[in-house]
């Protein structure tokens, strides 16, 4: 982030860590304070654990009310080539890995990937679970604890476990709650600052 956007956050952090109270993705001035003032993540633009690992946080697009790697123990890494998008109000828990390329088998200098790695809107991804290369799941996916995603449930509305993570149960979509917060942030910023400064924030444009 630009130094200007970190002066403005700084300048109104107890608003919004009064206004993200409570959310699952609130904004602490402890989150802040171990992020860019000492530096625990500092390129993620939403508040992230000292233990998680964000690595090329430029190409990781998040929604509004969802801070991955929020939970201790998370990797979560991307490049250009393969960027990860989460979207809105997704939760992760703690040791989950999001992985956005692979190494080559020969070669594990070079990394590989299948593209986009993408996690849709509502879902919960639970502890210790890992979402491999390429996979897309869809909105209202459940990823039960311990599972390895390893291929894509596009169509959402599920909860997969396993390794390889399988289909154990189908959602009735009429019962799936689709709740919007009171208000709206992407991390430490609001949706509307988010949507201003995005170009300088993200290198992922997909």
């Amino acid at each position: 982030m630009r130094a200007i956007t970190k002066l403005k956050i700084l300048l109104t952090i107890f608003k919004r860590i009064n206004e993200t109270k409570g959310t699952a993705a609130p904004v602490t001035l402890k989150n802040f304070i171990v992020q860019f003032i000492f530096g625990y993540n500092k390129s993620a633009y939403w508040p992230v654990h000292h233990s998680s690992v964000i690595s090329c946080a430029e190409y990781i697009k998040t929604g509004i009310g969802t801070a991955p790697g929020l939970s201790h123990g998370c990797y979560i890494f991307a490049n250009a080539d393969n960027p990860v998008t989460i979207g809105n109000y997704t939760i992760i828990a703690p040791n989950a890995g999001i992985a956005g390329y692979n190494h080559n088998l020969y070669d594990y200098r070079v990394a590989e990937g299948n593209g986009i790695t993408s996690i849709g809107d509502y879902c919960w991804i639970g502890m210790n679970a890992v979402i491999l290369p390429g996979v897309i799941v869809g909105n209202h996916t459940v990823v039960a604890a311990g599972s390895v995603v390893t291929k894509s449930f596009e169509q959402g509305y599920v909860v997969i476990a396993g390794n390889p993570a399988v289909i154990i149960k189908e959602l009735e979509k009429e019962k799936c709650v689709d709740y919007t917060n009171r208000f709206e942030y992407i991390g430490y910023l609001t949706l509307k600052e988010f949507q201003e400064s995005k170009d300088d924030i993200l290198k992922n444009k997909k």
